[in-house]
């Protein structure tokens, strides 16, 4: 009986064996591949969502400053649009030289809707706006036919023959230096050809207020150029106060009404309104 039991029970040590030939371990590796897929697919949850807030957030934020700033976009492009009506309006009338009534209206129209849409200047804390040579593209004033504007002037096609070329102001914010630069034609007589010449009022500025810039005259001086442009630059005497007429006292002021990078306009103390674009 003994030999029978013996037979049929195996040895304590082969048990053993026998279960030692099992692969260790084996259902502790299968826990622990279930709780990492199970914390890798909880992480993976768990950045896709914060991606997600993170995405709703900044498209929120994006929504929030797109619709704060809309209202300053639609009014940049209506003073672009109107920049180009006042441009529009003043082309092709020789700086205003060939301005009529209608063209003065219809000009002085076209900044006013700049002017209001743009909204106040303020040079305070933006005076480098000024810097730079400024070409002239329109004056009302010249309507009047006569290159001082709406102060005397030499006549243009009378008794002295003038033709009027570009007109530039040249501005340099640090040294406050303030140059109306014209280009003439003078006529000549018959054979001599016209004599072409710039001349240079010089000046110095100041600002006043917020947009109010005036200026007072220093010196002028005339460079022939052209055939004779070897000859030396002369300076034009002044006229003494007491000859000078009230009109033309030397200095004035004008209002900048609009500025950006490549276009100005102002009006003078004496309702002149001038257009001008960088050089």
């Amino acid at each position: 009986m003994a030999s029978l039991l013996h037979s049929a029970i195996p040895l304590s040590h082969n048990n053993h064996s026998s279960s030692s030939s099992l692969p260790k371990n084996t259902l502790p590796r299968h826990l622990s591949k279930a709780s990492s897929e199970r914390l890798l697919g909880e992480r993976r949850s768990l950045i896709c969502k914060a991606g997600l807030d993170d995405a709703v957030s900044s498209g929120i934020d994006d929504a929030v400053s797109f619709t704060e700033k809309l209202p300053d976009r639609i009014n940049e492009a209506k003073a672009a649009s109107l920049k180009l009506k006042l441009l529009s309006a003043v082309s092709g009338l020789n700086r205003g030289l060939a301005a009529s009534e209608d063209d003065l209206k219809k000009a002085d129209a076209a900044a006013k809707e700049l002017e209001s849409c743009a909204g106040a200047v303020d040079l305070t804390a933006d005076l480098d706006k000024l810097q730079g040579r400024w070409k002239l593209i329109y004056s009302s004033a010249f309507s009047s036919r006569t290159l001082g504007g709406s102060r005397p002037g030499p006549p243009t096609g009378r008794l002295l023959p003038i033709t009027l070329g570009q007109v530039f102001q040249r501005i340099d914010v640090v040294s406050k230096d303030f140059d109306n630069i014209v280009e003439l034609e003078l006529g000549a007589p018959w054979p001599f050809p016209p004599i072409e010449a710039t001349a240079t009022l010089a000046h110095k500025f100041e600002l006043i207020g917020s947009s109010t810039i005036k200026i007072k005259f220093e010196k002028t001086t005339v460079k022939t150029t052209g055939n004779l442009s070897q000859l030396p630059q002369l300076e034009v005497p002044q006229i003494p106060d007491q000859f000078r007429p009230s009109s033309n006292t030397g200095s004035g002021d004008f209002d900048v009404t609009y500025i950006d990078s490549d276009t100005r306009v102002t009006r003078g103390d004496k309702g002149e309104l001038r257009v001008f674009v960088i050089a």
